[in-house]
């Protein structure tokens, strides 16, 4: 069944296919599993492939909460368990990115190597606080103003047209509550003064992918701790979904780097 009991009151919709090395696939926020459709159809060929909607994403349930990225996380390591898949490598996309090293520092032995694409991460107090402030105030109006952010200049109208689809679709708490848990408080991964301390205590290998707006977070990302597998690679012709701007460029990239660490 596509339904896994993670707490009592939350059930998690999650695709499981393919044979092999199993795979984790995390979506982002006010997105769904079906942002990894490109990704999923090249590595179920010869990979076990779980590709999750998290709590109060696409299908699955809309708890009250939590909903910061140590709680996400949990409940990935729950779906992990129920399928009995001992470790995976666990590839993240924004919020996703955010889960998956809190995955990786909370339960490392499920973990085998991160791959982190446009992770939410390392965001200045500074900058969070009008965002925040915005978010509070009308969280779709806001949230519509990031995603308008997020293309890449040749990216296809229709999926700017999809994406603000499941925007619509994502209800208001949730939206505010996964960004108010990620980027606010004294234990929210997404700010720069949490995660530089934080994020230090991964221990598996690490792809990190930035798209061309996101230098600055790349330079950010150079900066913490890495291991000799690691890798921070800025890729300028793509937006913040590399995984849609180039398919086929993203698959042959992640399974590069996975074949020399792995």
């Amino acid at each position: 069944m596509p339904y896994f009991a993670v707490r009592p009151e939350v059930e998690l919709f999650a695709t499981d296919e393919g044979t092999g090395p199993a795979v984790l696939l995390l979506h982002g926020w006010a997105g769904d599993g079906t942002d990894w459709s490109p990704l999923a159809a090249d590595l179920i060929a010869d990979h076990r492939v779980l590709v999750p909607d998290h709590r109060g994403h696409g299908r699955s349930s809309v708890p009250d909460g939590p909903y910061d990225a140590k709680t996400l996380a949990a409940d990935a390591a729950t779906l992990l368990r129920a399928c009995d898949v001992p470790s995976a490598v666990v590839i993240g996309h924004s919020l996703g990115g955010a889960v998956a090293s809190a995955l990786a520092v909370e339960e490392p032995a499920l973990v085998d190597a991160l791959v982190l694409v446009e992770p939410a991460q390392g965001r200045h107090d500074d900058l969070l606080e009008p965002a925040l402030e915005a978010m509070r105030a009308d969280p779709y109006s806001a949230a519509a103003q990031v995603f308008a952010t997020f293309p890449a200049p040749d990216s296809p109208p229709w999926l700017e047209v999809w994406r603000r689809r499941r925007l619509a679709g994502t209800p208001l708490r949730v939206i505010a509550d996964v960004y108010e848990q990620l980027f606010a408080g004294p234990d929210a991964l997404g700010r720069e003064v949490v995660g530089q301390s934080y994020l230090s205590r991964r221990r598996c290998p690490i792809l990190s992918l930035y798209g061309g707006a996101s230098p600055t977070f790349a330079a950010w990302d150079r900066a913490l701790p890495h291991g000799p597998h690691d890798e921070v690679v800025e890729w300028p012709t793509t937006g913040h979904f590399p995984q849609h701007d180039d398919p086929a460029g993203f698959s042959a990239l992640v399974r590069r780097w996975l074949s020399g660490v792995l």
